[in-house]
Protein backbone atom coordinates (compact mmCIF):
# COMPACT_ATOMS: atom_id res chain seq x y z
CA UNK A 1 0.00 0.00 0.00
CA UNK A 2 2.67 2.54 0.64
CA UNK A 3 4.41 1.48 -2.46
CA UNK A 4 1.21 2.31 -4.51
CA UNK A 5 0.73 5.61 -2.39
CA UNK A 6 3.80 7.13 -3.95
CA UNK A 7 3.21 7.05 -7.06
CA UNK A 8 -0.61 8.52 -6.71
CA UNK A 9 0.95 11.22 -5.16
CA UNK A 10 3.61 12.14 -8.03
CA UNK A 11 0.87 12.11 -10.24
CA UNK A 12 -1.43 13.75 -8.16
CA UNK A 13 1.43 16.54 -7.80
CA UNK A 14 1.61 16.26 -11.59
CA UNK A 15 -1.37 17.08 -12.70
CA UNK A 16 -1.66 19.82 -10.30
CA UNK A 17 1.16 21.33 -11.26
CA UNK A 18 -0.19 21.13 -15.13
CA UNK A 19 -3.38 22.97 -14.23
CA UNK A 20 -1.64 25.70 -12.86
CA UNK A 21 0.44 25.76 -16.13
CA UNK A 22 -2.67 25.79 -17.91
CA UNK A 23 -4.64 28.45 -16.18
CA UNK A 24 -1.61 30.54 -16.33
CA UNK A 25 -1.21 30.17 -20.02
CA UNK A 26 -4.85 30.99 -20.69
CA UNK A 27 -5.07 34.33 -18.08
CA UNK A 28 -1.24 35.24 -20.75
CA UNK A 29 -3.52 34.71 -23.42
CA UNK A 30 -6.88 36.61 -22.61
CA UNK A 31 -4.36 39.38 -21.62
CA UNK A 32 -2.48 39.48 -24.87
CA UNK A 33 -5.98 39.84 -26.52
CA UNK A 34 -7.13 42.64 -24.53
CA UNK A 35 -3.91 44.07 -24.84
CA UNK A 36 -4.22 44.07 -28.73
CA UNK A 37 -7.96 44.78 -29.22
CA UNK A 38 -8.36 48.50 -30.50
CA UNK A 39 -11.43 50.20 -31.45
CA UNK A 40 -12.43 52.09 -34.80
CA UNK A 41 -10.89 55.17 -33.22
CA UNK A 42 -7.74 53.79 -33.13
CA UNK A 43 -7.47 53.65 -29.02
CA UNK A 44 -6.63 51.26 -27.35
CA UNK A 45 -9.72 49.46 -25.65
CA UNK A 46 -9.42 49.16 -21.75
CA UNK A 47 -13.14 47.45 -21.84
CA UNK A 48 -11.98 44.36 -21.02
CA UNK A 49 -14.07 43.31 -24.17
CA UNK A 50 -12.24 40.52 -26.26
CA UNK A 51 -12.23 41.04 -30.19
CA UNK A 52 -11.81 38.78 -33.06
CA UNK A 53 -8.86 39.75 -34.90
CA UNK A 54 -10.91 39.64 -38.40
CA UNK A 55 -13.82 42.15 -36.65
CA UNK A 56 -14.33 45.15 -39.05
CA UNK A 57 -12.60 48.09 -38.50
CA UNK A 58 -14.85 50.58 -40.34
CA UNK A 59 -18.46 51.22 -38.64
CA UNK A 60 -20.39 51.47 -41.63
CA UNK A 61 -18.29 49.27 -44.00
CA UNK A 62 -17.42 49.17 -47.50
CA UNK A 63 -19.06 51.52 -49.98
CA UNK A 64 -18.05 52.53 -54.01
CA UNK A 65 -18.18 56.53 -54.69
CA UNK A 66 -17.97 57.45 -57.94
CA UNK A 67 -14.49 59.49 -57.91
CA UNK A 68 -12.25 58.78 -61.17
CA UNK A 69 -13.54 61.61 -63.67
CA UNK A 70 -10.64 63.70 -63.34
CA UNK A 71 -12.24 66.67 -63.02
CA UNK A 72 -10.63 69.67 -60.63
CA UNK A 73 -14.04 70.80 -59.26
CA UNK A 74 -14.34 67.16 -57.63
CA UNK A 75 -11.93 67.97 -55.18
CA UNK A 76 -13.76 67.03 -51.97
CA UNK A 77 -13.86 63.56 -53.26
CA UNK A 78 -10.46 63.80 -53.23
CA UNK A 79 -9.52 64.93 -50.10
CA UNK A 80 -12.15 63.32 -47.46
CA UNK A 81 -10.45 59.95 -49.01
CA UNK A 82 -6.60 61.36 -48.59
CA UNK A 83 -7.36 62.96 -45.63
CA UNK A 84 -9.33 59.84 -43.96
CA UNK A 85 -12.60 62.04 -43.40
CA UNK A 86 -14.56 58.90 -44.72
CA UNK A 87 -12.65 56.87 -42.21
CA UNK A 88 -13.56 59.18 -39.56
CA UNK A 89 -17.23 58.72 -40.13
CA UNK A 90 -16.84 54.76 -40.44
CA UNK A 91 -16.56 54.33 -43.91
CA UNK A 92 -13.74 52.09 -45.98
CA UNK A 93 -14.34 53.87 -49.37
CA UNK A 94 -13.66 52.38 -52.60
CA UNK A 95 -13.43 55.24 -55.35
CA UNK A 96 -14.90 53.90 -58.83
CA UNK A 97 -14.98 55.56 -62.42
CA UNK A 98 -18.92 55.83 -63.44
CA UNK A 99 -20.44 57.44 -66.13
CA UNK A 100 -23.61 59.60 -65.77
CA UNK A 101 -25.92 56.85 -66.71
CA UNK A 102 -23.89 54.16 -64.25
CA UNK A 103 -24.06 57.16 -61.51
CA UNK A 104 -28.17 57.26 -62.38
CA UNK A 105 -28.43 53.15 -61.76
CA UNK A 106 -26.52 53.16 -58.72
CA UNK A 107 -28.34 55.81 -57.19
CA UNK A 108 -31.62 54.43 -57.96
CA UNK A 109 -31.01 50.81 -57.05
CA UNK A 110 -28.82 52.03 -53.45
CA UNK A 111 -25.26 50.77 -54.49
CA UNK A 112 -23.87 53.62 -55.34
CA UNK A 113 -25.26 56.05 -51.86
CA UNK A 114 -23.63 59.45 -53.17
CA UNK A 115 -22.41 61.25 -55.81
CA UNK A 116 -21.19 64.60 -57.02
CA UNK A 117 -23.22 66.35 -59.75
CA UNK A 118 -25.29 69.52 -61.26
CA UNK A 119 -28.48 69.77 -62.71
CA UNK A 120 -28.35 67.81 -65.47
CA UNK A 121 -30.06 64.84 -62.87
CA UNK A 122 -33.01 67.33 -62.52
CA UNK A 123 -34.79 65.86 -65.62
CA UNK A 124 -33.35 62.41 -64.10
CA UNK A 125 -35.40 63.22 -60.56
CA UNK A 126 -38.49 63.99 -62.76
CA UNK A 127 -38.86 61.12 -64.16
CA UNK A 128 -38.72 58.62 -61.19
CA UNK A 129 -35.10 58.10 -60.36
CA UNK A 130 -34.64 57.37 -56.58
CA UNK A 131 -32.30 60.37 -55.51
CA UNK A 132 -32.44 63.83 -54.02
CA UNK A 133 -30.19 66.51 -53.84
CA UNK A 134 -28.54 67.11 -50.05
CA UNK A 135 -26.11 69.68 -49.65
CA UNK A 136 -24.44 71.74 -52.34
CA UNK A 137 -20.50 70.94 -53.70
CA UNK A 138 -19.58 74.15 -55.10
CA UNK A 139 -19.85 76.85 -57.50
CA UNK A 140 -18.78 77.70 -61.60
CA UNK A 141 -17.08 75.26 -63.67
CA UNK A 142 -18.19 75.69 -67.00
CA UNK A 143 -16.97 78.48 -69.72
CA UNK A 144 -18.08 79.85 -72.50
CA UNK A 145 -15.36 80.39 -75.11
CA UNK A 146 -14.66 82.05 -78.58
CA UNK A 147 -11.49 82.69 -80.85
CA UNK A 148 -9.62 85.98 -79.66
CA UNK A 149 -11.08 87.60 -83.04
CA UNK A 150 -14.59 86.21 -82.98
CA UNK A 151 -17.28 89.13 -83.84
CA UNK A 152 -19.08 88.03 -80.81
CA UNK A 153 -18.89 90.19 -77.85
CA UNK A 154 -21.94 89.21 -76.12
CA UNK A 155 -24.85 87.18 -76.01
CA UNK A 156 -27.11 89.37 -78.32
CA UNK A 157 -24.52 88.61 -80.87
CA UNK A 158 -25.10 84.14 -80.71
CA UNK A 159 -28.20 84.25 -82.56
CA UNK A 160 -27.62 82.19 -85.45
CA UNK A 161 -24.41 80.77 -84.35
CA UNK A 162 -23.44 77.26 -83.27
CA UNK A 163 -22.39 76.13 -79.86
CA UNK A 164 -20.64 72.91 -79.24
CA UNK A 165 -21.30 70.84 -75.77
CA UNK A 166 -20.10 67.79 -74.97
CA UNK A 167 -23.82 66.19 -74.96
CA UNK A 168 -26.87 67.07 -75.85
CA UNK A 169 -28.94 67.34 -72.53
CA UNK A 170 -25.43 67.77 -70.51
CA UNK A 171 -24.78 70.34 -67.89
CA UNK A 172 -22.91 72.58 -70.46
CA UNK A 173 -26.06 72.48 -72.80
CA UNK A 174 -28.07 73.79 -69.93
CA UNK A 175 -26.46 76.43 -69.03
CA UNK A 176 -26.06 78.08 -72.09
CA UNK A 177 -29.68 77.16 -72.47
CA UNK A 178 -30.72 79.37 -69.72
CA UNK A 179 -28.23 82.11 -70.48
CA UNK A 180 -29.83 82.25 -74.16
CA UNK A 181 -33.33 81.97 -72.72
CA UNK A 182 -32.85 84.61 -69.77
CA UNK A 183 -31.58 86.58 -72.52
CA UNK A 184 -34.25 86.29 -75.20
CA UNK A 185 -32.83 84.18 -77.36
CA UNK A 186 -34.48 80.28 -77.79
CA UNK A 187 -32.39 77.78 -77.36
CA UNK A 188 -35.15 75.49 -78.55
CA UNK A 189 -34.03 73.46 -81.62
CA UNK A 190 -37.59 73.66 -83.41
CA UNK A 191 -36.81 77.39 -83.38
CA UNK A 192 -33.67 77.47 -85.39
CA UNK A 193 -31.76 80.42 -83.38
CA UNK A 194 -29.18 78.66 -82.30
CA UNK A 195 -27.44 75.03 -83.22
CA UNK A 196 -25.61 72.38 -80.43
CA UNK A 197 -23.41 70.37 -81.85
CA UNK A 198 -22.03 67.54 -79.15
CA UNK A 199 -18.42 66.77 -78.94
CA UNK A 200 -17.39 64.28 -76.80
CA UNK A 201 -14.06 65.30 -76.26
CA UNK A 202 -13.03 68.67 -75.25
CA UNK A 203 -10.08 69.24 -77.77
CA UNK A 204 -12.36 68.03 -80.69
CA UNK A 205 -14.54 70.95 -79.92
CA UNK A 206 -11.45 73.40 -79.68
CA UNK A 207 -10.58 72.13 -82.99
CA UNK A 208 -14.07 72.31 -84.69
CA UNK A 209 -14.02 75.89 -82.87
CA UNK A 210 -10.53 76.66 -84.95
CA UNK A 211 -11.60 75.58 -88.06
CA UNK A 212 -14.45 77.33 -87.67
CA UNK A 213 -17.39 74.40 -88.16
CA UNK A 214 -18.79 76.36 -84.30
CA UNK A 215 -18.79 79.76 -83.17
CA UNK A 216 -18.81 79.02 -79.68
CA UNK A 217 -17.13 76.75 -77.32
CA UNK A 218 -18.80 75.18 -74.14
CA UNK A 219 -16.22 73.57 -72.28
CA UNK A 220 -15.66 72.45 -68.58
CA UNK A 221 -13.12 73.32 -66.36
CA UNK A 222 -10.11 73.09 -66.07
CA UNK A 223 -9.76 72.44 -69.57
CA UNK A 224 -12.06 75.72 -70.47
CA UNK A 225 -9.08 77.41 -68.60
CA UNK A 226 -6.56 75.94 -69.92
CA UNK A 227 -7.37 77.34 -73.37
CA UNK A 228 -8.36 80.60 -71.63
CA UNK A 229 -4.84 81.27 -70.53
CA UNK A 230 -3.38 80.53 -73.82
CA UNK A 231 -4.47 84.32 -75.23
CA UNK A 232 -5.90 82.59 -78.29
CA UNK A 233 -10.02 82.84 -76.99
CA UNK A 234 -12.13 85.16 -75.31
CA UNK A 235 -14.61 84.16 -72.54
CA UNK A 236 -18.22 85.18 -72.96
CA UNK A 237 -19.53 83.07 -70.49
CA UNK A 238 -17.97 81.74 -67.10
CA UNK A 239 -20.59 81.05 -64.86
CA UNK A 240 -18.46 81.99 -61.28
CA UNK A 241 -18.83 84.97 -61.91
CA UNK A 242 -21.62 86.00 -64.96
CA UNK A 243 -25.60 86.15 -64.31
CA UNK A 244 -27.46 84.23 -64.56
CA UNK A 245 -25.10 81.62 -62.48
CA UNK A 246 -22.97 83.86 -60.24
CA UNK A 247 -22.84 83.06 -56.69
CA UNK A 248 -24.57 79.83 -56.70
CA UNK A 249 -23.98 76.51 -57.16
CA UNK A 250 -23.34 74.30 -59.94
CA UNK A 251 -22.67 71.08 -58.56
CA UNK A 252 -24.30 69.35 -56.47
CA UNK A 253 -24.40 66.28 -53.98
CA UNK A 254 -26.66 63.94 -54.71
CA UNK A 255 -27.92 60.99 -52.33
CA UNK A 256 -29.65 57.73 -52.62
CA UNK A 257 -33.69 58.28 -51.55
CA UNK A 258 -32.90 54.53 -50.67
CA UNK A 259 -29.92 55.08 -48.04
CA UNK A 260 -32.22 57.90 -47.09
CA UNK A 261 -34.67 55.62 -45.94
CA UNK A 262 -33.18 53.34 -44.59
CA UNK A 263 -29.89 54.46 -43.60
CA UNK A 264 -30.13 58.25 -42.80
CA UNK A 265 -27.41 58.13 -40.19
CA UNK A 266 -24.96 56.91 -42.85
CA UNK A 267 -25.87 59.59 -44.82
CA UNK A 268 -25.17 62.40 -42.35
CA UNK A 269 -21.74 60.88 -41.75
CA UNK A 270 -20.79 60.97 -45.43
CA UNK A 271 -22.16 64.82 -45.77
CA UNK A 272 -20.53 65.46 -42.49
CA UNK A 273 -16.77 63.87 -44.41
CA UNK A 274 -17.86 66.03 -47.08
CA UNK A 275 -17.99 69.09 -44.91
CA UNK A 276 -14.55 68.24 -43.89
CA UNK A 277 -13.23 68.24 -46.70
CA UNK A 278 -14.94 71.59 -48.28
CA UNK A 279 -13.56 73.06 -44.95
CA UNK A 280 -10.01 72.16 -45.38
CA UNK A 281 -9.81 72.61 -48.82
CA UNK A 282 -11.50 76.55 -48.20
CA UNK A 283 -8.41 76.43 -45.79
CA UNK A 284 -5.60 74.86 -47.65
CA UNK A 285 -6.37 75.65 -51.78
CA UNK A 286 -2.44 74.65 -51.99
CA UNK A 287 -1.72 71.90 -50.74
CA UNK A 288 -5.10 70.47 -52.08
CA UNK A 289 -3.86 70.72 -55.59
CA UNK A 290 -0.41 69.29 -54.84
CA UNK A 291 -2.74 66.30 -53.00
CA UNK A 292 -4.51 65.88 -56.41
CA UNK A 293 -1.37 66.14 -58.52
CA UNK A 294 0.12 63.61 -56.29
CA UNK A 295 -2.89 60.99 -56.17
CA UNK A 296 -3.34 61.72 -60.31
CA UNK A 297 -6.60 62.25 -59.87
CA UNK A 298 -6.89 64.91 -61.69
CA UNK A 299 -4.31 65.83 -65.34
CA UNK A 300 -2.98 69.53 -63.97
CA UNK A 301 0.04 70.97 -65.59
CA UNK A 302 -0.14 74.17 -64.44
CA UNK A 303 -0.50 74.22 -60.38
CA UNK A 304 -0.91 78.04 -60.70
CA UNK A 305 -3.80 78.36 -62.72
CA UNK A 306 -5.25 75.03 -60.47
CA UNK A 307 -5.25 77.01 -57.12
CA UNK A 308 -6.50 79.51 -58.96
CA UNK A 309 -10.08 77.98 -60.03
CA UNK A 310 -9.88 75.58 -56.54
CA UNK A 311 -10.44 78.88 -54.77
CA UNK A 312 -12.95 80.39 -57.63
CA UNK A 313 -14.91 77.60 -56.91
CA UNK A 314 -15.78 78.65 -53.22
CA UNK A 315 -16.21 75.54 -51.36
CA UNK A 316 -18.78 76.26 -48.68
CA UNK A 317 -17.21 76.15 -45.38
CA UNK A 318 -19.14 75.24 -42.05
CA UNK A 319 -19.41 79.00 -41.37
CA UNK A 320 -20.98 79.80 -44.83
CA UNK A 321 -23.27 77.49 -44.25
CA UNK A 322 -24.60 79.23 -40.89
CA UNK A 323 -25.06 82.70 -42.79
CA UNK A 324 -27.22 81.21 -45.16
CA UNK A 325 -28.95 78.14 -44.26
CA UNK A 326 -31.58 77.76 -47.12
CA UNK A 327 -28.86 78.24 -49.67
CA UNK A 328 -29.40 74.86 -51.55
CA UNK A 329 -32.80 74.13 -51.41
CA UNK A 330 -33.06 77.95 -52.92
CA UNK A 331 -30.40 77.31 -55.50
CA UNK A 332 -32.45 74.04 -56.41
CA UNK A 333 -35.62 75.83 -56.61
CA UNK A 334 -33.85 78.50 -58.98
CA UNK A 335 -32.19 76.12 -61.31
CA UNK A 336 -35.85 74.67 -61.60
CA UNK A 337 -37.50 77.69 -62.22
CA UNK A 338 -35.29 78.23 -65.15
CA UNK A 339 -34.76 74.82 -66.59
CA UNK A 340 -38.71 74.57 -66.41
CA UNK A 341 -39.29 78.00 -68.39
CA UNK A 342 -36.62 76.65 -71.23
CA UNK A 343 -39.01 73.28 -71.10
CA UNK A 344 -36.51 70.75 -69.42
CA UNK A 345 -38.70 70.06 -66.62
CA UNK A 346 -42.54 70.12 -67.17
CA UNK A 347 -43.16 69.82 -63.04
CA UNK A 348 -44.12 73.28 -61.10
CA UNK A 349 -40.63 74.39 -59.89
CA UNK A 350 -41.82 74.52 -56.28
CA UNK A 351 -43.38 71.05 -56.71
CA UNK A 352 -40.16 70.21 -57.74
CA UNK A 353 -37.84 71.32 -55.31
CA UNK A 354 -39.96 69.69 -52.75
CA UNK A 355 -39.79 66.49 -54.36
CA UNK A 356 -35.75 67.01 -55.57
CA UNK A 357 -34.28 68.21 -52.09
CA UNK A 358 -33.75 66.36 -48.74
CA UNK A 359 -32.83 68.07 -45.84
CA UNK A 360 -29.98 66.01 -43.70
CA UNK A 361 -29.38 66.54 -39.98
CA UNK A 362 -25.78 66.35 -40.14
CA UNK A 363 -25.02 67.24 -36.76
CA UNK A 364 -25.09 63.70 -35.21
CA UNK A 365 -22.43 62.46 -32.90
CA UNK A 366 -19.55 60.60 -34.33
CA UNK A 367 -19.58 56.94 -35.11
Amino acid sequence: MQKLAKPLLAIAILIFITGIIAACSSNSKNSNVQASHTDISGTQSTSGVTQAADAPKFKYGKIDIPGKEGSLCAAPIYIAYEKGFYAEEGFDVNLISADTETRKIGLNNGTIPIVNGDFQFFPSIENDVRVKVVDGLHFGCIKLLVKKDSPIQSVEDVRGKKISVDEIGGTPHQVASVWLEKNGISAKPEDGEVTFLPFADGNLAVEALNKGEVDIAALWDPFGSVIEKTGNYRVILDISTDEPFADKFCCFLYASEKWINENPEKVAALLRAYRKAQNWIAENPEETVDIIINGKYSQIEDRDLAIKLIKSYKYPTDEDRAKNPTQVRDNVLYFAEQLYSIGYLTTDPETFTNRAYAEIEVNASNP
